[in-house]
This record gives structure tokens, sequence and C-alpha cells, in this order.
């Protein structure tokens, strides 16, 4: 199957769920993004996506719309918010804080993550015009970066990339990956065509470079520059705040899931069967990491003198302890599948994951 056929199933899919939305439903059903958030007593046990610090406190973001604050990564409790869309991601600085999601949901609170409101929301709707398919509305943002209260950045699906200078009263689309020049049909070109038969020929079957992959996560390094990792292998870099982005390949071209941004151009990626590259060039050379694993790797956090905590699949956390050594692995078994970590005091991580929030100390 072609990456253009997927894209269309992907795209049709959604197309149907969007319908759904908009047609006759039963009594008690509720659009998500209109929705506040149901404040349940199980929030902390269930799927949390991303964490963050903010200031002394503790955000945790997950499914439903749930967002969690903690004075010590210990006990949760869970604020109230206006929609009950699925947040996959969260970037703090002080006390402001903003929180990514599905439908291209942006939500910012002011006061360290009490109190939020809704700066943007992009659900999809269906439509007449067959050039929907080949849109980002409705994708939802995955990664979401702030240098400062004003200036930051959303990724997402589709290619999908937003900037801020306001501190998120408004974003501006980011042209990162060139959609592909359309043919003299209109179609967009793609390393093979099918049409002869039932079958496909080997040519047909390769698996070309998505025109515009997912934008996964986004990080900064100590040189300012701005790098975005993605599916398939593709990574983007930027010198400019943004204004023009650089297209490159990792060694692999499963995807990857994210990426640590260190002082000067030094880069982590990892992603898809234990697969994390290293870069001190901003991604001109790669140096493959060991892992011992081909568990896919989903969250990390960065830790001094270039150390590293990653995880992933079946509770699995890789520690280095700085810059340069090998990566030491451990399971948290009860845990489960992990999207998100956090440093703590003595070595300890906050985990976040599929059973919810929970802290780990290394042996």
């Amino acid at each position: 199957m072609t990456s253009a056929t997927i894209r269309s199933a992907a795209v049709a899919a959604l197309a149907g769920v969007a319908a759904l939305a908009g047609a006759d439903t039963p009594t008690g059903w509720t659009d998500p993004i209109g929705a506040p958030a149901e404040i349940v007593p199980l929030a902390a046990q269930t799927l949390v996506l991303g964490i963050a610090r903010s200031g002394e406190h503790y955000v945790a973001v997950g499914t439903r719309g749930d967002i969690l604050l903690s004075d010590d990564a210990h006990n949760w409790r869970q604020s109230h918010v206006p929609t009950r869309t699925t947040f996959t991601a969260v970037a703090a600085v002080d006390a402001q804080v903003w929180a990514v999601g599905h439908e291209g949901v942006i939500a910012h609170s002011g006061d360290g993550g009490t109190h939020w409101e809704i700066q943007r929301a992009d659900p999809w709707k269906p439509g007449d015009d067959a050039g929907m398919r080949d849109s980002v509305q409705g994708a939802p943002l995955l990664g979401v970066l702030f240098l400062d209260t004003h200036r930051g950045y959303a990724v997402g699906a589709y290619s999908l990339a937003l900037r801020t200078t306001d501190g998120g009263a408004t974003w501006q689309t980011l042209t990162v990956a060139k959609p592909a020049a359309a043919n003299d049909d209109g179609d967009k070109k793609s390393p093979a065509k099918a049409g002869h038969g039932d079958t496909f020929s080997k040519e047909e079957l390769t698996v070309g470079q998505e025109a515009t992959p997912h934008l996964n996560a986004i990080a900064r390094t100590g040189s300012g520059a701005l790098f975005i990792v993605g599916e398939r292998g593709s990574a983007f870099r930027s010198r400019d705040d943004g204004a023009t982005w650089q297209r490159l390949q990792l060694p692999y071209d499963g995807s990857m899931f994210g990426v640590i941004g260190y002082e000067g151009d030094r880069v982590l990626a990892y992603g898809l069967r234990g697969h994390v590259y290293e870069s001190t060039d901003l991604g001109d050379h790669w140096n493959a990491i060991e892992t011992g694993t081909e568990l896919s790797l989903m969250g990390a956090t960065a830790l001094p003198d270039g150390g590293a905590a990653i995880v992933g699949a079946n509770g699995i956390v890789l520690i280095r302890e700085r810059a340069g050594e090998p990566l030491k692995s451990y399971v948290d078994e009860p845990a489960g599948i992990l999207a998100a970590a956090l440093p703590l005091d003595k070595g300890a991580l906050l985990l976040a994951g599929e059973n919810g929030l929970s802290t780990f100390q290394p042996h």
C-alpha cells in the first residue's frame, strides 16, 4: 500500500467521524470540543500523554481533556478544563502553560494550570470540496515548544506547524514541509502509481518519502536552532526562528517520536523499534546509540551534562547520566506503555503513560 493510499484511508476515517458528529445523534451525545472535561476520581490513573513543570508545580495532560496538577509529583488534583478533547503535549514557562491536542486544540493557562481557556480549535467539518482531503483541518497537534512567554511553536499531523509571537493569542501557519508538485491530472507526485490490475509491482510497493509527514515533536538547541522530527525518518531544521526550514533524513526510515535539544547544535532523536540517533551538527551527521531493545520509544527528558531519560513501550526506561555514556536499561512494568518523563530530585523520574502518573527510582 502506498503512502498516498494510507493517507487517503486515514482521511476517510476522519471524514466518517466528522460526518457522525454533524449528523443527528442520540439524545445525550456531546461534542467533546465544546464540552467541559469531567472531574473523575481516577484521572491520575488513566492515559496521560504529557507532563511539564510550571514554577513549583507539575502539570500533566491526557485523555478526555484531563489536566492534573501536583505540588509534589505524588498527589494530583484535576483542573476544570473547557474541553473534553484529548491533549497530547504540554509546555510551560513559569506560570504560563499551553496544552495541545486533537482537533487542533490549543489551551492556555496563566496561573500554572488552575484555570484554562481555549486559544485555538480547528475541528474537521465535512464538505463538498474534494480538496478537503488535503487539508490539515482537524489534524491533531502532537508537540509544543515555548521559548518564552510570547514565542511558541506547535506541530502535528500532515506537517501542520504553527507559530505565535503573542503568547498564543494568535497563531500563524508555518510551511515546514513543502507539498509535492502536482501532475497535469491534478494528482500529487508519488514514487509510483498503481493501476496495473489487482497486483502491485516492486516499485509500487516501495515506501517513498512522504511529502507532508506527520510532525511528532519540536525542540530548540543551545545555538537557538529549531529541530523537528517526524514520520519515515524525516527531520527539519531552522536557524531563523522558523521562517525557513531545511528537510533532512535520518539514517533510519522509521518514525521518530521525539527529540531533545542540547548545548550547541547537539540533538538526540528517538522513536520506532528502539532507534536512537544523536547529532552534534544539527543533523548533518548522525551516530546510532545502542539501546538493546526493539521496543518503541515515545518520550524523553534531558538530564544534566548531556544526559537523557528515554521511555517507551512495556515500561522501558533508558538512562544515561551524561553525554557519551551508554544507556542503562530499566523496566517499570506496572507503568505500562510510557509516553513522557520528567526529572525529580535524587535521580527519580516522574513518568506518564497508559496507566497514568507514577514515580520511578532507577536502582
